[in-house]
């Protein structure tokens, strides 16, 4: 008798279970499923469904709902965020019995990930864990001047098929994104947002060395002309060597542009009857004015200038960032080690060793792995950055 009362009140468990889960959704909670009224399902039973599923999303979702920040406010954001990968993208890393694992820089991937900066937020998503990734990334941008966010394994979501880099937890407006990877299946929730490029293997010679710095001038005429939307364009590009059928759309651009320019007598300068303003300054007469510039031509001419500017200014303060890197350095050790100490102390009773510059310090007794009370005479106060 008690078995069968069991069973019934777990039948009707599961009955009232079932029912609650299918009730109409909630804004909050599409929010949280990254649905919208669209997209959710509107039956009873593809609520019910939806919702049990998403019990065991702890275990294949990303670790954070949201991966970056809130955007800055205007005018400190950039307009597009550039999401790029790390692996057989920017770096690509070997192994032999001499060496051991060694990582190589992809051609051009300073220049890429420098001039890009100016018109992206620019975000590495590797599918690496951080602590083998992220020694690399700080070789790439030790001055952390041109990568804003770095993201890393615990952010992909698990698949049967591999980690998956899903936009929709990227906390920004994917109608500004874009993603280069070198695996389509880490896109493949959103590829309208993504340009698949060739994996780089460690040539420095051929197509594929140069394939990062080809596809700058894409990438650049998109933070030039600030489209509303970049996904039709990413599709319009689809399947297609995006450096070569660019390269041919700008110089068609160009020779219209050129055509239109002569039409409206532009190559004619200001000459009348055979005499032309240079000739008045000892030009030739003969001289045509050159031809002007395009507006994207314009702005690349400036971005190149903010460029150079931007690199002699790092050329010149590199001292200064060298000697911070090394100060943030000495403070992150002495944290680590004091924490361990304190740690250890906290187990053993034993007070915890002075950090340090604190070697002279006193602890208050009684106090195992307590802090240090006061500093040696002469002590150097600790720099601030």
């Amino acid at each position: 008798m008690i078995a069968r009362i069991s069973m019934a009140l777990f039948v009707a468990g599961l009955g009232l279970g079932g029912f609650y889960l299918g009730r109409e959704w909630e804004a909050d909670e599409l929010k949280e499923l990254k649905l919208t009224p669209e997209t959710a399902p509107s039956t009873r039973w593809g609520r019910t469904r939806t919702r049990f599923m998403s019990m065991f999303d702890y275990f294949s979702e990303p670790a954070w709902p949201e991966l970056l920040p809130p955007p800055l406010p205007a005018p400190h954001q950039k307009p597009y965020t550039l999401v790029v990968s790390m692996d057989d993208l920017l770096v690509t890393s070997t192994w032999d019995r001499a060496h051991g694992w060694r990582t190589a820089k992809r051609p051009g991937v300073d220049y890429f990930l420098a001039y890009l900066s100016q018109f992206y937020e620019v975000v590495i998503f590797t599918t690496q864990y951080h602590y083998t990734a992220l020694p690399v990334l700080e070789k790439l941008d030790p001055y952390n001047f041109f990568i804003t966010y770095r993201l890393f394994r615990d952010a992909t979501r698990a698949t049967d098929e591999g980690p998956v880099k899903d936009l929709s937890y990227l906390n920004r407006d994917l109608s500004k994104v874009v993603i280069l990877d070198t695996h389509a299946n880490h896109v493949r929730t959103h590829p309208e947002n993504a340009i698949v490029m060739s994996p780089w293997k460690g040539e420095v010679e051929g197509p594929e060395a140069k394939g990062l710095v080809e596809m700058i001038p894409f990438l650049e005429s998109i933070g030039i002309y600030n489209p509303q939307d970049v996904r039709p364009i990413l599709q319009a590009y689809q399947g297609k060597d995006i450096p070569r059928e660019y390269a041919k759309k700008e110089a068609e651009a160009k020779a219209k542009f050129i055509e239109d320019w002569k039409a409206k007598g532009g190559h004619k300068g200001l000459s009348s009857g055979g005499f032309t303003l240079s000739s008045l300054f000892g030009g030739s007469a003969s001289s045509q004015p050159a031809v002007p510039e395009t507006y994207l031509e314009a702005k690349r001419r400036e971005a190149q200038a903010l460029y150079l500017q931007e690199q002699q200014y790092i050329k010149e303060h590199k001292e200064e960032f060298e000697a911070l890197l090394e100060q943030d350095r000495q403070q992150q050790a002495a944290q680590a080690s004091g924490n361990l100490f304190a740690a250890l102390g906290s187990m053993t009773g034993l007070p915890a060793p002075p950090l340090p510059g604190q070697e002279g310090a006193s602890a208050a007794p009684g106090a195992p792995g307590s802090a240090p009370q006061g500093s040696a005479p002469g002590a150097a106060a600790p720099a601030q950055k």
